[in-house]
């Protein structure tokens, strides 16, 4: 799959000015691309696009589903607590000069502020988006233990003393929700796996 023609694409009907698209693309590029981001990169963009894709014909407005896709991490610093306002914000800016509707704008900026506690939302194309980030959490085990170490990197600059009761926390507050996952969809395919790689994280930390 190549991101650059797929947010290309996602751009093209709203302005004709392949420069504009030209610069968007290498700002997400760019900032995906960040050293030190070992896990909020543009894997995990290709990752959730694959998803989402897989939902299509079940999210009732794919564009805006998409564009929050793109801009949700494109802001990420593991220090700060303001990510996704920040990622909202930027979405904002860049949509705007795309001259994409203030209807859709709100819509992206909504859902990409609700991937900050993943809670269950009354839009279900949001909810599509929440389940889609979180689907690593229900592959087979291998691919888990392989972002569990690279949300790991992602946090060097904690020593494991603040770390390990950090992550803890996470994976308790997700073992203890009636379900990971909000759309059936999702619920079928990965919620099983996904508590049982979660139980084995806590017990190896």
């Amino acid at each position: 799959m190549n991101l650059k023609n797929q947010f290309e694409q996602l751009c093209s009907p709203f302005t004709g000015n392949q420069h504009l698209i030209g610069d968007l693309w290498k700002e997400i590029e760019t900032r995906y691309s960040e050293k030190g981001r070992h896990y909020h990169n543009l894997l995990h963009l290709e990752n959730i696009l694959v998803e989402v894709e897989a939902v299509k014909s079940k999210i009732s407005d794919f564009t805006t589903v998409s564009f929050s896709v793109f801009y949700h991490d494109i802001i990420y610093d593991a220090t700060s607590k303001t990510n996704e306002e920040k990622s909202a914000d930027k979405a904002e800016k860049r949509l705007t000069e795309l001259h994409v509707s203030q209807g859709k704008i709100s819509i992206i900026s909504e859902q990409i502020r609700a991937t900050k506690t993943h809670l269950r939302s009354d839009h279900a194309d949001t909810n599509y988006l929440l389940d889609a980030d979180l689907s690593v959490l229900g592959k087979d085990f291998n691919t888990y233990l392989e972002y569990t170490q690279n949300i790991r990197k992602e946090y060097s600059i904690y020593p494991d003393f603040l770390y390990k009761p950090g992550r803890k926390k996470v994976l308790k507050h997700f073992l203890e929700l009636e379900s990971i996952f909000k759309t059936e969809y999702f619920k079928e395919k990965y919620e099983t796996q996904a508590k049982k790689n979660l139980a084995t994280e806590l017990q190896l930390l």
